[in-house]
């Protein structure tokens, strides 16, 4: 019995072996879990800190525009540039153009600088910094670690995003509370010299031969690429699905007055529910590197999120609703596992920076539309309508898909295919 217990133990438990089989890949993930918990403190202080400025939640609404249009411009030719050159020189490049940003919004801080101006620009030059590294960071992983480790690292990657989401924000609150703005982005330029070392201490990573020079052409390249793929396509367009027709997040301040007769705390409950959820279905991600069709896999996760998202619009009752947002991180967490395995490891090396720039294109570009369209539909016929309609939506959207290319419920890891 005891034999038979540990045997489900392990089958379930946390899959950790990318950690010990790459030291690079362990310091990189290292570093960037660190990193995040600042990075998410920063962006929590920089909102609280244009509100004091201002009194303006419009100004606030503002910042998200200046992290997202440069995101959205540069993106993808971040992802020709890291097709181009040496990946790991570009996102080190990039990184210190972030850290430096990082330590001019500590200067700031501690100037007290009143004009918001300034938090707009370093705000929008950090996005070009993240556009240019996001790509070549990413495509790196597949160097790094053999193909049947990439599920299990990007669940380690997704876990360590969700971890930073969680307690940064809480972290940079505090600071702010005790310590004020500049102590809160000094804290952030301290562990940013964490992602720094870990890029610092990988190896060279120069383009394949006959990788094209950035531009257009090799945007347009990718993009037609990206055409000619479809199981990579339908790694974007399910994600869209869920982020687009079914992202709850501009519903919640609403929902909490309305529906559950809160106030700030219970935003922050539904906000936490779902990369608490995330986290949880992290602890237990062993099975997933053993799924070998991953494309179904990938479908099944989007429709759990789905219609997890809607069934919080068929409750009043706050522990039901954040119940199922934590069933929606879960459903998350596992779909962009499989999608970024799919995406590292069906295209070639020679697109693959481009074709990260796409997706953080779609990851920075799709939450953003959802939460427009959300509260669009929530102001109309209701935040609880909205929800379900949503997750039906997103369930709808993804079948319809598949009817398209059904051949992506037949990706197989083990013979993997564009």
């Amino acid at each position: 019995m005891a034999r038979a217990r540990w045997r489900i133990l392990t089958a379930v438990a946390t899959d950790v072996r990318p950690l010990r089989v790459s030291a690079p890949f362990r310091r990189l993930w290292v570093g960037n879990s660190v990193a995040q918990l600042g990075q998410q403190m920063t962006a929590v202080t920089i909102a609280i800190q244009v509100y004091a400025i201002t009194g303006s939640s419009f100004a606030v609404g503002v910042v998200g525009a200046c992290a997202l249009v440069p995101l959205v411009g540069f993106g993808l030719y971040g992802g020709a540039v890291a097709d181009a050159m040496d990946r790991r020189k570009l996102a080190l490049g990039a990184s210190t153009l972030a850290w430096a940003c990082s330590i001019a919004l500590a200067a700031q801080g501690f100037l007290h600088n009143t004009s918001v101006g300034v938090l707009y620009a370093l705000v929008a030059l950090q996005s070009v910094a993240s556009a240019l590294e996001g790509p070549a960071a990413n495509a790196m992983v597949a160097r790094l670690l053999p193909a049947e480790h990439l599920p299990a690292a990007s669940a380690l990657n997704m876990a360590s995003f969700n971890l930073g989401f969680t307690l940064g924000p809480v972290l940079g609150a505090l600071a702010v509370k005790f310590g004020g703005f500049g102590t809160a982005y000094a804290i952030d330029v301290l562990t940013f010299t964490a992602a720094m070392y870990a890029l610092v201490r990988l190896p060279a990573m120069p383009p394949e031969d006959g990788s094209p020079r950035p531009g257009l052409k090799a945007v347009v390249d990718g993009l037609r690429y990206l055409r000619s793929s479809p199981n990579v396509r339908m790694t974007f367009v399910a994600d869209l699905c869920a982020m687009v027709l079914a992202q709850p997040r501009a519903l919640f301040p609403a929902m909490a007055v309305k529906v559950y007769g809160g106030g700030a705390a219970t935003v922050g409950v539904l906000q936490a529910a779902p990369a608490f959820g995330s986290l949880l279905a992290f602890l237990v991600s062993g099975w997933i590197s053993r799924v070998r069709l991953q494309g179904l896999a990938v479908v099944v996760a989007v429709i759990g999120y789905g219609l997890a998202v809607g069934s919080v619009g068929l409750t009043s009752l706050l522990w039901v609703g954040a119940t199922c947002l934590a069933l929606s991180g879960a459903c998350d967490m596992v779909s962009a596992a499989y999608r970024s395995t799919i995406l590292q490891v069906a295209a070639p090396d020679r697109m693959r920076g481009r074709l990260q720039g796409v997706f953080i294109v779609v990851v920075a570009g799709g939450p953003r539309a959802g939460d427009f369209l959300a509260g669009s539909t929530g102001e109309l016929l209701g935040e609880r309508v909205a929800l379900v309609l949503g997750g039906l939506a997103c369930v709808a959207g993804v079948l319809l898909a598949v009817l398209r290319w059904p051949g992506f419920l037949e990706y197989d890891a083990r013979y993997p295919t564009p």
